[in-house]
């Protein structure tokens, strides 16, 4: 019945072949006369979801995930990756070549400082390691004895002889009406944000942020509609746009040309160089910026200001159009949720449902609204136990049958063309143990505290994040991930600067949309999250206030499973927002879902009561 489109579940660790690559990169690190080399999971842009053409990190090992390092010495190399993947990596590496180092043992550098050579000479290639990250390996190596070295030309390329050509999918044109402020307009704000930090020129080599200025999408990587390209803005004249031109039309070449100039992307270091010839002072951020730009720029007697981009904050403060797009997103996805929802209520009691099931019904409904550009992350769809890891992605390995008896996590997302969406639903199948009410209802009251919580402008996330653990924590308990993460408009689902975290220390503005996502898991039994996204809007009017407040706006539109709430751990005044917020659900999607649907959803959102 359902159709996968957007997703496929194959294993990709078919036997590793990771011990001939590992001997053909060896040769060629010998010829070029290096003794070691670290291959990471980026591209030049440090992209979340990378093209095939950069998954360097897979082909020489066969590891798959989003996250990893590896460092190839003459006669040892190591994976460093973090405990998302640390099964993951075994399963799919030879153990014999790699050995699987857990990040929380030890960094790839000091690994590298531990086991590099005295006097050996390490290589890197200066576009896919950042300013920073290049610092940490220049100390770690000198610690060890050796010298670092640049490369030119990745020495990984030289032998992945079948490797995969550049993405060139279209640049398409962001609708005025959706982008809610022309791109000249971004550009003098930019610019102004220049001037006011006396810097003379910004590079943007977040293709997000590049998106976002010249209100521009394609389909360079999975997931996030994003052009792979750069932009170079000085604080006055036109910034140039660096993009492959056979991604461009004749139309949008033209639009583009009116606020900007365009170049292909090999030209960027030679105008980087141009600029720093003067001694300017150019901005490079901090968090994607290649080093080899860095070098470039002093070398050309220029000087590098290392900061966040200015374009970030901009960018993650959404204009009302923006918004606008958002909430009719939501309001869609909403329609498709409620129909999964409802399905699986149907099917799930009766025991053939899997996991793969679940994640091809979801997108089958999202698809059917018509709009569905792409899902916005792998949905993580765990049964059981498999819900208690907290980044599971189902395989035809590891694809599980759905229980009565069990609860069931599904945290999925779409990309429409007006707006990006992120949910997470804890769903009970059968008869909820006393212990998954009780973990349920408190993960439900930290979601709740966050959703209600109202605050001082300058507030930071770190400072809310309490907020979501305090009834875990209340009982012994807590979850080892972040609240939430900034969103895109049709843009990444994973945002900066702001989160609620522990480690958010960007104070939240008016028009961030952010997540709201706490969780419990018990190893080996169960997990429970539950996500909405939320917008920062205007706090309510309080007599005698002496600081400006706000609050959250709930994006979201799907009911929480009453069936594993506890009512007993409840307030009044929790009850009162959940029921209203149910109230919500019903009013706005009850009208866009069929009669078989629209009954089941009267009843998931029917008021609590005492």
């Amino acid at each position: 019945m359902f159709e996968a489109k957007f997703q496929t579940f194959s294993d990709a660790a078919a036997p590793s072949l990771g011990t001939a690559r590992l001997k053909l990169l060896r040769a060629e690190l010998e010829r070029r006369g290096l003794d070691g080399f670290i291959v990471p999971r980026a591209d030049a842009h440090q992209n979340e979801y990378v093209p095939p053409c950069d998954e360097r990190l897979a082909w020489l090992t066969g590891f798959t995930g989003s996250a990893g390092v590896a460092v190839v010495l003459r006669d040892k190399a190591a994976i460093v990756v973090d405990g998302r993947y640390t099964l993951q990596a075994a399963d799919q590496v030879d153990t014999a070549s790699f050995e699987v180092v857990p990040l929380a043992e030890t960094t790839p550098e000091r690994w590298l400082e531990k086991n590099l050579p005295t006097g050996a000479r390490f290589g890197y290639d200066p576009w896919l390691i950042t300013v920073d990250g290049e610092r940490k390996l220049r100390q770690s190596v000198a610690a060890a004895g050796g010298t670092l070295a640049a490369v030119e030309g990745n020495p990984v390329d030289a032998v992945w002889t079948d490797r995969p050509a550049a993405p060139l999918a279209p640049v398409m044109l962001r609708e005025a009406a959706l982008a809610g402020e022309a791109a000249a307009d971004k550009i003098a704000r930019v610019q102004a944000a220049l001037a006011e930090q006396k810097l003379d020129a910004l590079v943007i080599s977040d293709p997000h942020s590049v998106a976002w200025i010249f209100n521009i999408r394609g389909g360079d990587v999975a997931f996030t509609p994003l052009p792979l390209s750069w932009a170079l803005v000085p604080k006055e004249g036109r910034p140039t746009l660096f993009v492959d031109g056979r991604k461009l039309s004749n139309t949008a070449r033209d639009a583009l040309a009116q606020v900007a100039e365009i170049a292909e992307p090999a030209l960027l270091e030679r105008a980087v160089e141009m600029i720093a010839g003067s001694g300017a002072t150019l901005r490079l951020d901090q968090a994607t910026a290649p080093a080899l730009l860095a070098a470039r720029i002093e070398a050309a007697g220029g000087k590098v200001s290392s900061g966040p981009s200015p374009v970030a904050l901009m960018q993650a403060a959404k204009n009302a159009a923006e918004l606008a797009g958002m909430r009719a997103a939501h309001l869609r996805d909403g329609a498709a949720l409620a129909r999964f929802l409802a399905w699986f209520d149907a099917e799930a009691p009766k025991g053939a449902l899997t996991e793969i099931d679940a994640v091809a019904a979801l997108e089958t409904f999202r698809r059917e609204t018509g709009a569905l550009k792409d899902v916005s992350f792998p949905t993580i769809s765990g049964a059981g136990p498999n819900g208690a890891i907290v980044h599971y992605r189902v395989t035809e390995a590891t694809n599980r049958a759905i229980h009565p008896g069990e609860l069931f996590l599904i945290d999925s997302g779409a990309q429409y063309e007006d707006g990006t969406t992120d949910v997470t639903r804890t769903i009970a199948v059968g008869v909820p143990t006393p212990e998954m009410r009780d973990r349920f209802t408190r993960v439900l009251k930290g979601h709740m505290a966050i959703a209600r919580a109202v605050f001082p402008l300058g507030t930071s996330g770190a400072q809310l994040d309490p907020f979501a653990r305090q009834f875990l924590w209340a009982a012994g308990l807590d979850f080892e991930h972040g609240t939430g993460h900034g969103v895109g408009a049709y843009l990444s689902v994973h945002e900066g600067p702001a989160r609620i975290s522990k480690l958010g220390t960007v104070p939240l503005a008016r028009g961030m949309v952010l997540s709201n996502e706490p969780g419990y898991y018990k190893t080996g039994a169960y997990g429970i999250r539950l996500e909405n996204l939320e917008i920062v809007v205007d706090g309510p009017a309080v007599e005698g206030a002496e600081k400006t407040l706000l609050a959250f706006e709930t994006l979201t539109l799907a009911p929480f499973d009453r069936r594993v709430i506890e009512t007993a751990l409840l307030t009044a005044d929790e009850i009162a927002w959940l029921d209203a917020y149910h109230a919500r659900v019903l009013a706005s999607v009850g009208p866009l879902v069929d009669e078989t649907t629209r009954i089941w959803l009267h009843a998931a959102t029917a008021p609590l009561g005492r």
